[in-house]
C-alpha cells in the first residue's frame, strides 16, 4: 500500500461531523482532529456563546468549516434543531459523534436522588439514542454513516459513590452494540471511545491534586490521559481505516483496567 493511499485511510475529506459536548476536553479534541483530518464539523453544546468560541479555536487551529450550533442535549426541540441546521448547512450527516456527559449524582445507590438519577441517564444515555436516531432517518439510513458514542472505562467497573455514572455508560456500550446489530445493514458503523481518567473539567475531582498523582502511579503508563491521547481512536473509528469495525469498544486509559 502506498504513502498516498494510507493517508486517505484516514482521511474525512467532503465528509460532515456533528459533535455534542464539542466545545472543551475531549469533544473539542475530537473536533479538532476531525477538520484537520478534512471534515465539516458542527460543533454543539449548550451555550451559544461556548460554541462561537470554540468555533473560532477550531478555526484558528486549522479548521476551514465549522458550524456552531447550541443545543440541550434534554431537549428534543434543541435535538430536532441540531440535526436540520446540519442538514440545512451541508445536506448530510455522516459522522455522529455523542459525547455530552455530565455526573450530577454523586453518592451511594440508595441515597441518590431521583432528579440527579434522571439527569444523568437524560444526559448521558437518553440523548445519544434520540440523536443517533434523529440521523438514522435524516440521512444515514440511506447513505451510511458512523455514529461514535463516549463511554468510559467506568462501564465496566463499580464505583462507590460513582455508580449511576458507570450504569449509564454501561448502558452505552450495550446500546451501541444494538445499534450496530440494528443498523449495520444500512451501512451504519456503531462504536464506542471508552476513556479512562482524562484530564478534563468533567474529571477534575479524580485527577486534580494528590489523588491524580497516586492515580497516574498505579497506571502502567505512570500517568494520567490527556485530550489529545484520544485522538487516534477517534479517527479511527470515524474513518475508512475502521470501515470494517462495528459494536466494538477501544479503551484508552494508560492500562487502568489492567491494573486492578
Amino acid at each position: 500500500m502506498k504513502e498516498q493511499e494510507i493517508a486517505s485511510l484516514f482521511s474525512l475529506d467532503n465528509r460532515v461531523a456533528v459533535i455534542t459536548g464539542g466545545t472543551r476536553g475531549i469533544g473539542l479534541e475530537i473536533a479538532r482532529i476531525y477538520a484537520l483530518a478534512g471534515a465539516k464539523v458542527v460543533v454543539s453544546s449548550r451555550k451559544k456563546q461556548g460554541v462561537e468560541e470554540a468555533a473560532e479555536t477550531l478555526i484558528s487551529q486549522g479548521a476551514e468549516s465549522v458550524l456552531p450550533v447550541a443545543a440541550n442535549v434534554s431537549s428534543e426541540d434543541d435535538l430536532e434543531n441540531l440535526v436540520q441546521e446540519t442538514m440545512n448547512w451541508a445536506g448530510k450527516v455522516d459522522i455522529l459523534v455523542n459525547n455530552a456527559g455530565t455526573n450530577p449524582a454523586y453518592g451511594h445507590l440508595h441515597d441518590i436522588d431521583r432528579k440527579a438519577w434522571d439527569k444523568t441517564f437524560e444526559t448521558n444515555l437518553n440523548s445519544a439514542f434520540r440523536l443517533s436516531q434523529m440521523a438514522f432517518h435524516a440521512w444515514m439510513k440511506d447513505h451510511g454513516g458512523s455514529i461514535v458514542n463516549t463511554a468510559s472505562v467506568a462501564a465496566f467497573n463499580s464505583t462507590p459513590m460513582l455508580n449511576t455514572y458507570n450504569i449509564t455508560k454501561a448502558a452505552m456500550v450495550h446500546m451501541t452494540r444494538a445499534m450496530a446489530q440494528e443498523w449495520g445493514p444500512y451501512g451504519i458503523r456503531a462504536n464506542c471511545l471508552a476513556p479512562g481518567v482524562i484530564k478534563t473539567q468533567l474529571s477534575r475531582a479524580l485527577w486534580d491534586g494528590p489523588q491524580g498523582e497516586e492515580a497516574a502511579g498505579k497506571m502502567p503508563l505512570r500517568r494520567l490521559g490527556e485530550v489529545q491521547d484520544l485522538a487516534g481512536a477517534a479517527l479511527l473509528l470515524a474513518s475508512d481505516a475502521g470501515a470494517y469495525m462495528t459494536g466494538q469498544y477501544i479503551v484508552v486509559d494508560g492500562g487502568e483496567l489492567i491494573a486492578g
